[in-house]
């Protein structure tokens, strides 16, 4: 009785990340992530890669569990946490509270805002009050959307894939696309440059993206404790300076 009294109490006495860790030994988490989210998450050769994952990547060894990567189009992401068919959101997701009522997030792990791109030779757009009036792309299921429609006179229109709205944008047939800024700058400093310019400064800021989990999640704790330790140690600068050339700036 004294043994099992014992261990009762060892078990009550193990920290919550790593029981996570031995709840999980034969479970995989299906991880959904937007298809095309550069830097972030985004498909190279047969591969997605980006910050999220390779941060993830991180996570999920410290926790030591199994995973596979989910690619959805970012409007289908919430829903299918809601759904129970997939376990996490990795998609630059920001953290609302009326997202809250129906899922959980992480802590914050990058700090953003929303920025408008337009085609090189557009001089009529420089700043969200010249939004209004025009025709402004921005991607499904986004808060980029609703911001948009609050503009009142803004013709939006929604895509299920940035990329798609991008490609819009060269064809003249949209005036901006309204998106996370960096999403943005990487664009019109990789495949964009010389054909889109970025107006400054961002039209939003004080942003922040977490890691959505189904509401009650019990991974919330343990990933929060993961992220702690690789802010700390120097592992995220590091995957910092590989997306983004440089060191993240000071909280």
């Amino acid at each position: 009785m004294r043994r099992f009294q014992k261990l009762k109490h060892w078990l009550i006495a193990i920290p919550l990340s790593l029981a996570a860790v031995f709840a999980s030994a034969d479970e995989e988490l299906v991880v959904g992530c937007n298809t095309s989210f550069l830097p972030f998450e985004f498909k190279q050769g047969d591969e997605y890669v980006g910050f999220d994952i390779d941060l993830w990547r991180e996570i999920a060894k410290g926790l030591g569990v199994k995973w596979r990567l989910q690619p959805m189009d970012f409007g289908g992401l919430v829903p299918a946490l809601q759904t129970r068919n997939i376990d996490v959101v990795l998609a630059g997701l920001y953290i609302k509270e009326e997202r809250r009522k129906v899922i959980d997030y992480s802590d914050s792990y990058y700090k953003t805002g929303e920025s408008a791109i337009v085609s090189i030779n557009n001089n009529d757009i420089t700043n969200a009050e010249s939004l209004k009036g025009k025709v402004v792309a921005a991607e499904t299921g986004t808060a980029t959307v609703s911001y948009l429609q609050s503009l009142k006179t803004v013709d939006v229109r929604q895509y299920p894939n940035i990329v798609n709205a991008l490609l819009e944008l060269q064809t003249g047939r949209i005036d901006a696309v309204v998106h996370d800024t960096p999403n943005l700058v990487y664009y019109a400093n990789t495949e964009g440059k010389g054909k889109v310019k970025l107006i400054t400064p961002p039209i939003v800021t004080g942003l922040d993206y977490g890691i959505g989990f189904q509401k009650g999640s019990r991974w919330v704790e343990p990933v929060n404790k993961e992220l702690a330790k690789i802010k700390a140690d120097g592992r995220y600068e590091q995957l910092h300076r590989k997306w983004f050339g440089q060191a993240p700036d000071p909280a």
